[in-house]
């Protein structure tokens, strides 16, 4: 939807209090509705009855009716108790409510709770009548102005103030919104809003999108936010997934500012990515973004996990990206972000020499393909050779290192499950021939997803401490499924792990 404010001029005080008059109305209508809505009445049976009462045409009447079932339809979809709606908004009905607010706060106080509670009026457009027939736009030589049906046949019109917006990052006239909406024959609604003695108007219109041009036949490019650092990392690949390209984008000025600042920004690099993708000629691939970033304790209450979802705004981002993208006709294909770092990170990170951000950029774009990430067949090796009583070393390592870490402890579980799995095993040949494409299947992997696991019994090891961002020394268990340089004898062969690691052979060994 486009939506363009404006303010209302209206020619005398005259005009604007029966302006003033129908909203009051329209909200008293709409409120009424709603109250019937819970008695189990239907639209049908209020539709007559409520235009007697209120003096409302029709379609005043049914817009207040959809209204008021929206509000409904909300509340219910949210868990709460519809009857205890508060219309005027609860925070301000609370507010009116203390002692302690008298004189002129309190009177200040209760004007706004009753602008927001009678000075309402919302207008759907229709089809049929090429705009809206209650609230019309209407171009003159001289101003833009409202056309509002205050009566039968009768009309108040009120001069159009818009001035300038800021849209997509850009200053544009409002005036020329507003003329293309009126002569554009599509439906606008228009929603008027008392605010502190001045009537604005909202003009909303639906978009309509032209047929993607640009589309996943000729290769994609991945895209992954990375809020910390601030950046957008991203690849590009042909039709068939390969890698030709990669890059990242840095973000500095999400750092810090107002919100008008960073919204800013934000289109900026909105534009920047749909730019490059329509140089490239590719289609866009994105997460399908509910990121949880839960903080420590898994409740969103950590106050750097605030910070940072705060200010990178990472939704707000990819939503200008689908919506660019969208306008210029380019696909934009958006995928399940499970798994997506850590597959990159322990599988194309140190095959193609690049971060961990990059890598988990190429994981999107494969996945926006429609292709599947399978554990390197080394890997699954590297498992197959641990027993049980490895896994128990590695488990008790670990636990020693990083006892206090929340985000290691859970990984633990992790390392607790693969246990249970490798005891399901029979033997080490079925070991080694058991299909594992990610998250694994059936009654043995519906507790843990093996990705997981391999991330914590392959990089725990090698950086316990701290996040690795190097992942060059992966190639070589990769490649050989051997980790290390090790020695005869040695109890520990690599970053301080134990004898577990130093007695795995490489991969392709034959027995003793």
């Amino acid at each position: 939807m486009v939506t363009v404010q404006a303010k209302l001029i209206f020619e005398g005080s005259e005009d604007k209090q029966r302006v003033l008059d129908l909203m009051r109305r329209w909200s008293s209508c709409m409120r009424y509705a709603y109250k019937r809505l819970l008695e189990g009445h239907k639209r049908n049976e209020l539709k007559k009855q409520l235009q007697g009462i209120f003096n409302l045409n029709s379609r005043y009447v049914d817009d207040a009716i959809m209204k008021a079932k929206s509000i409904l339809t909300s509340c219910k979809e949210r868990g709460e108790n519809p009857k205890k709606v508060v219309f005027g908004g609860r925070q301000l009905f609370e507010k009116l409510q203390k002692r302690h607010i008298n004189g002129k706060a309190y009177k200040k106080l209760q004007l706004k709770w009753q602008e927001k509670r009678k000075g309402n009026l919302y207008s759907r457009g229709d089809r049929s009548k090429k705009g809206n027939l209650n609230t019309r736009i209407e171009i003159d030589e001289d101003c833009t102005r409202l056309r509002i049906n205050v009566g039968e046949r009768e009309y108040v019109y009120a001069r159009i103030q818009p001035g300038w917006k800021i849209k997509d990052g850009r200053y544009i006239d409002r005036n020329q919104l507003l003329e293309a909406i009126s002569i554009c024959g599509q439906p606008y609604s228009v929603q008027l809003k008392l605010k502190s003695g001045v009537v604005y108007a909202y003009f909303a219109i639906e978009e309509v999108f032209p047929q993607p041009a640009i589309t996943r036949a000729n290769g994609v490019i991945g895209i992954d936010t990375n809020a910390y650092p601030r950046h957008v990392a991203w690849v590009e690949t042909d039709e068939h997934g390969q890698l030709l390209g990669y890059g990242r984008i840095p973000m500095p000025e999400l750092e810090s500012g107002s919100f008008e600042k960073k919204e800013y920004y934000r289109w900026q690099y909105a534009h920047m990515i749909v730019q490059m993708a329509k140089e490239k000629q590719k289609a866009i691939v994105i997460e399908s973004l509910s990121i949880k970033d839960r903080g420590r304790r898994e409740d969103f209450s950590g106050r750097r996990s605030r910070r940072i979802r705060h200010y990178f705004g990472y939704r707000s981002l990819l939503e200008k990206v689908k919506l660019l993208a969208k306008r210029e006709g380019i696909e934009v294909i958006e995928v399940n972000p499970a798994y997506t770092s850590v597959i990159g990170m322990l599988k194309y990170a140190p095959q193609f020499m690049v971060s961990k951000d990059v890598a988990s950029s190429y994981v999107i774009a494969r996945r926006g393909l429609g292709l599947r990430d399978r554990i390197p067949h080394n890997y699954m090796m590297f498992l197959g050779r641990l027993d049980v009583n490895e896994l128990e070393e590695l488990k008790e390592y670990v636990r020693k290192v990083v006892k206090n870490t929340y985000v290691r402890k859970k990984q633990l579980r992790e390392i607790g499950r693969v246990i249970k799995f490798l005891q399901s095993l029979e033997s080490e040949a079925e070991r080694l021939s058991v299909p594992l494409d990610g998250t694994s299947t059936g009654s043995r992997g519906k507790n843990h997803n093996l990705w997981q696991v391999l991330k914590v019994a392959v990089v725990t090891p090698l950086s316990p401490e701290r996040v690795l961002r190097d992942l060059s020394v992966l190639k070589s268990l990769l490649v050989s499924g051997q980790v290390g340089k090790t020695y005869k004898g040695a109890s520990s062969c690599f970053l301080g792990q134990g004898l577990w690691l130093s007695q795995i052979p490489p991969a392709g060994a034959g027995k003793a």
